[in-house]
């Protein structure tokens, strides 16, 4: 049994009475829009809290609260207000003028229109699902699509293959998160055989990042094709970027030039994360100051130099792989990336080997939370045929020993005279410094010369004992007049004569043995050419000299 309030009841009596007629749907007109009066009603405004705890109809004309929306009620005319409540939630409110028979709502009225509200209230709600649910689906359809156009604008803008370059491994990757960022790289076919590497970031995500991506790597391409220093090229990009570049959006970026004959790499910075060398003596960041593109016009931006030795390997990379989130909320960081990169034993993929650390910090099944790329280019190691190695006693005069049995090994191999005298020379001073500050004139212990030769090349290892001893860097450029005034240590010629008598000289040191490698090309180019041009004699007996 269907329990009925008075109301209905009443309202039934008088439809079987005939005094309630149903009207023609040709009769029924919807409400003109200008006797509706729409309020909207704050979230910090009482009539709000007031309405969703009221029991039915509210008689505006009693109320007495500091509300704008109430006062905005009763200049509009409403004299009744009856609240829409669905599970809870105040959905909306009906609010009705006075009656057309100027009559005051009566009770049984109050009590029809609570029952109308609290039936109408639900279906309401689902009007309001059902309307809210079609928008989300027309906002997933946009952004999806969105993604798609941003996707596609990546792929068509990346690198289609990687150059082939004898002696060289280069590889990438690219990972987009599924609202794509702004991360790009490029490697660009430079004159002479060189390559420019690139690597980038727009700080924005989805379409309008993608096409200042594209922007920014056209703009570079050209530029890279007409300018040579790598700090020149970000000026040009730059300088096209900040007129038209929209607001609170930038873009770093690392530009490199790659000469794969020497190994020489220079590279300016705009602002983006640093980039790493593996070496034999672990992982070294790549520095140079430059403020991102697109900001300010007039920027200038650093460049420097580094060398790649064989077996070294570089690493560019975006700010997708530091600061990726573990499940606690920490940061994968540049320090694990860093120790990461020491690591690394050569031979394998880097890129496999960063991307497996990184799974394993943030989980599989966390979602990627932004764009990951990676450059790398690993230099292969120089497998030489080894020509000779001997020991010398670790006593004074005995570089003379290791210089005559170096000059005899490679003069069969066709070095120019005056390079010869040379690589001489820088043999003797490496093996006085290997007696003297890594083994302390002990004749029981010797250093160990190896002589090689690798393709176009001859390669001298000069190893001591002391690898504990770390590597002096850059050579200090001696200065006579400095000298005798005292504003430099009198000794310290050793290690400028030997980095400037051949064309490469590296420092390595294991912590057991300390290694210095000189390189002498059988054939250089020019600017290999060392524009030193002293030729001092080695020193007698007693004579001193360190590093």
């Amino acid at each position: 049994m269907v329990a009925l309030s008075s109301t209905f009841r009443r309202l039934r009596r008088r439809t079987a009475a005939g005094e309630g007629q149903p009207v023609p749907d040709d009769q029924v007109r919807p409400v003109p829009g200008d006797e509706v009066t729409p309020v909207d009603i704050a979230a910090n405004d009482p009539l709000l809290a007031y309405l969703q705890s009221a029991s039915g109809a509210v008689d505006v004309e009693a109320l007495e609260l500091d509300s704008p929306a109430l006062e905005e009620l009763k200049a509009a005319g409403v004299k009744l207000a009856v609240p829409l409540v669905s599970q809870g939630e105040l959905i909306g409110v009906l609010n009705l003028g006075p009656r057309r028979s100027e009559q005051e709502y009566s009770s049984d009225d109050r009590k029809l229109l609570d029952n109308l509200a609290a039936q109408a209230a639900p279906a309401l709600r689902v009007g309001q699902l059902v309307r809210q649910q079609e928008a989300e689906a027309r906002t997933r359809q946009r952004f999806e699509q969105e993604l798609e156009v941003a996707r596609l604008i990546q792929q068509n803008f990346l690198p289609k293959e990687l150059p082939d370059l004898p002696g060289w491994q280069v590889a990438a990757c690219y990972q987009p998160a599924r609202e794509v960022g702004g991360d790009f790289y490029d490697v660009i076919p430079l004159d002479d055989g060189q390559i420019g590497l690139v690597i980038g970031d727009v700080t924005d995500k989805g379409v309008p990042a993608a096409l200042v991506m594209a922007a920014t790597r056209s703009v570079l391409r050209a530029a890279a094709q007409r300018l040579v220093e790598p700090g020149a090229v970000l000026e040009r990009v730059n300088e096209h970027l900040c007129p038209d570049m929209p607001e609170k959006m930038f873009v770093t970026c690392l530009y490199g030039v790659l000469d794969p004959t020497t190994g020489h790499f220079r590279f300016a910075n705009a602002g983006h994360d640093l980039p790493y060398v593996k070496t034999a003596l672990g992982s070294v960041e790549l520095r140079a100051r430059g403020m991102p593109l697109g900001l300010m016009s007039g920027m200038k931006y650093e460049e420097r130099e580094t060398l790649l030795a064989p077996g070294d390997s570089l690493l560019l990379h975006s700010d997708g792989i530091v600061e990726a989130h573990d499940p606690q909320g920490q940061m994968f960081g540049f320090p694990r990336l860093k120790e990461l990169v020491a690591r690394y034993p050569g031979g394998g993929e880097l890129i496999d080997l960063v991307l497996a650390d990184l799974h394993a910090h943030t989980g599989p099944d966390a979602e990627q939370e932004d764009d990951i790329t990676m450059v790398v280019v690993q230099r292969e190691q120089v497998m030489g045929e080894l020509l000779v190695e001997f020991e010398v006693p670790s006593v004074q005069g005995n570089e003379r020993l290791a210089l005559e049995r170096v000059a005899a090994t490679v003069a069969p191999l066709g070095l120019a005279p005056a390079r010869l005298r040379r690589l001489e020379t820088a043999v003797a001073e490496a093996t006085m410094n290997a007696m003297e500050h890594g083994n302390s004139y002990r004749a029981d212990r010797p250093v160990t010369v190896r002589v090689y030769a690798d393709p176009g090349r001859i390669r001298v290892e000069v190893a001591d004992l002391g690898g504990t001893r770390s590597a002096p860097g850059q050579a200090e450029v001696p200065d006579l007049q400095a000298k005798l005034a005292g504003l430099q240590r009198p000794r310290g010629w050793g290690l400028f004569l030997i980095k400037n008598m051949v064309d490469e000289a590296r420092e390595t040191a294991d912590g057991e043995r300390h290694t210095v490698e000189l390189v002498m090309h059988l054939e250089p180019e020019p600017h290999l050419e060392p524009e030193l041009h002293l030729e001092p004699e080695l020193k007698e007996e007693g004579d001193d000299d360190d590093t």
